[in-house]
C-alpha cells in the first residue's frame, strides 16, 4: 500500500514539474539588481517570441527570444521606463510582439468584433425562429378534414 501511495506521489510530482512553465532565462542574462530583474521578467512575460507560437520571450529557448530578452535588459539598465521599453519593442517588431494587444485605435474594432458578432448571430437566430413560427399553417377545420378524407378515398 505504501508503495502505491509513494508511486502516486512521485507520478503527480513529476507531472507537476514537467507541466510547470519552463523559464528560458539563462544565468548569464540575469541582472545584478533584483528590482531591475523583476521588471525585466515582467516585461518579458508580456512580449511574444516572434519565431515561436504564442510563447513569451521569457519561456522561449529560441535564439531570437534570447536576443529580445537581452535588449529588454539593456534598455532597463540604460534607464528606460517599462512603457519606453515596450514601445521600443513594438517599434522594432510591430504590435505582434505584444502577447496582449492594446485596446486602442483599430484594435478596439478587433476587441469588440467578438461580442458584436455574437449579438448579431443571436438576433438572426431569434428572427429566423420567429419567421418559422409565423409560417406554420393553421390546423385544418372539421369541414376541411372531412373534404380531405373524401378526396383521398376517390
Amino acid at each position: 500500500m505504501r508503495a502505491l501511495v509513494l508511486a502516486l506521489i512521485l507520478a503527480f510530482g513529476a507531472h507537476a514539474l514537467l507541466s510547470a512553465p519552463a523559464m528560458a532565462v539563462q544565468p548569464d542574462e540575469v541582472l545584478d539588481d533584483p528590482a531591475l530583474e523583476a521588471r525585466a521578467r515582467a516585461l518579458s512575460a508580456n512580449l511574444r517570441c516572434v519565431v515561436c507560437r504564442n510563447e513569451s520571450i521569457d519561456e522561449s529557448n529560441a535564439d531570437l527570444a534570447r536576443d529580445m530578452r537581452l535588449v529588454v535588459r539593456e534598455r532597463l539598465v540604460a534607464g528606460d521606463t517599462d512603457a519606453q521599453v515596450m514601445q521600443f519593442m513594438v517599434d522594432r517588431y510591430g504590435e505582434f510582439v505584444l502577447l496582449e494587444p492594446r485596446r486602442d485605435g483599430w484594435n478596439i474594432l478587433l476587441w469588440a468584433s467578438g461580442p458584436i458578432l455574437l449579438l448579431i448571430g443571436l438576433g438572426l437566430a431569434v428572427t429566423a425562429i420567429r419567421r418559422r413560427e409565423a409560417d406554420t399553417p393553421e390546423p385544418l377545420s372539421e369541414a376541411e378534414r372531412a373534404r380531405l378524407k373524401e378526396i383521398l378515398r376517390e
